[in-house]
């Protein structure tokens, strides 16, 4: 179920992990003393609440990546697995000695036709001032002008060729586009490698997110923004719709949704649940799963009332979502509700209420 209501699940954790311990230990003295039985308390209440389905998700990071070599080389240095870098760092290094010998070859011609230019330049001006005084020949001024052209075309092909070999040798060492932490190496020291081989997967821990596919008889009901709730095996948290993919698959009728999570409680390739709306949300009452004491006769949970005594009230049990599920019957919202202890309870008997449990909030007066 999507729940509209802000819960602290780490609170509601502690204080039952305490709650426990001390239900254990006034449970021995309730025992051996016939005293009031010691039990925990929290009060019904009227929440928004959601029919929801659990669909599969896998937790991804958005910068993942496969990097690739973008010139041929024999791999002299590559990172190890577990490398942290920062954007711009080496993660793998190429032998550049046949880019170090064209790079110099390429700026020898790029000096060698500056060269040419020093000379054809004054010497069209010297042709130039001898044309004007009839002591040249028109064909020599124009072989010199046709020359200087000619020189002026081969050194912007001489620098060209210069800055594309000096690109190529900045190429022969492999930088990551992004922080993070090297995950894998598809090659190893001393193999060649040509342009596009894989080198190293490079994958962002903190830049993730869950991607998911759900049904789209959901897609009415989740928009961008949308709070869900994420779980697996370990946690269970809220988490909002980063963006929904508004197309749907024809065959599997499934669209395609992308939530925002703390990087610090994931791990990227984890798979975890998210439960989707199927309907709309409406007001219900509901009390924690623990309440319910589940019988043959049915379901039923221990409302406390006057003078710290407690009876039984039997109910429906509707939907559920996490730790609140929806309940019927002769409830009202502000009872209190035992939601520790109630397995030894009986109709009619005195219990001491230990106000532990977080969500009971101020429950001391819940009873009275």
């Amino acid at each position: 179920m999507l729940i509209f209501q802000v819960q602290s699940n780490t609170f509601l954790a502690c204080g039952r992990l305490l709650a426990g311990m001390a239900l254990m230990l006034f449970a021995g003295i309730g025992n051996a003393q016939q005293g009031p039985a010691p039990v925990v308390v929290v009060r019904a209440q009227q929440v928004m609440l959601a029919p929801t389905i659990d669909v599969p998700g896998t937790v991804i990071s958005r910068n993942d990546s496969k990097i690739a070599a973008e010139v041929t080389g024999r791999i002299t240095w590559i990172a190890e697995v577990g490398t942290v870098v920062a954007e711009g760092d080496p993660v793998a290094r190429l032998d550049d000695t046949r880019f170090r010998l064209q790079q110099s070859e390429f700026a020898g011609q790029v000096d060698r036709e500056h060269a040419r230019l020093t000379y054809l330049e004054p010497e069209v001006e010297r042709l130039k001032k001898l044309r004007a005084e009839n002591n040249a020949a028109v064909s020599r001024l124009d072989q010199t002008k046709s020359d200087l052209q000619i020189a002026r075309a081969d050194i912007r092909v001489a620098k060209a060729r210069l800055a594309l070999v000096s690109d190529r040798l900045a190429k022969t060492t492999i930088r990551a586009p992004f922080a993070g932490t090297v995950t894998e190496r598809m090659r190893n020291i001393g193999e060649m490698v040509n342009t596009g081989s894989e080198v190293v997967r490079l994958v962002d821990p903190s830049a993730i997110e869950i991607v998911a596919r759900a049904p789209l008889r959901s897609a009415a009901f989740l928009k961008k923004g949308a709070v869900v709730q994420v779980s697996s095996g370990r946690r269970r948290e809220d988490s909002t719709v980063r963006t929904i993919v508004p197309f749907g698959n024809p065959s599997s009728h499934m669209f395609e949704m992308r939530l925002n999570v703390d990087p610090a409680n994931w791990v990227v390739g984890e798979s975890v649940r998210i439960a989707v709306p199927t309907a709309e949300a409406r007001k219900v009452l509901a009390v924690p799963r623990d309440a319910l004491v589940l019988r043959r006769n049915g379901a039923s949970v221990f409302r406390v009332g006057k003078d710290q005594l407690v009876e039984r009230v039997s109910v429906l049990a509707g939907s559920g979502d996490g730790d609140l599920i929806e309940v019927s019957g002769d409830l009202k919202a502000g009872d209190a509700i035992v939601v520790r202890g109630a397995e030894r309870l009986r109709p009619g008997q005195q219990v001491m209420v230990l106000n532990i449990d977080a969500e009971a909030g101020n429950t001391a007066s819940a009873a009275n």
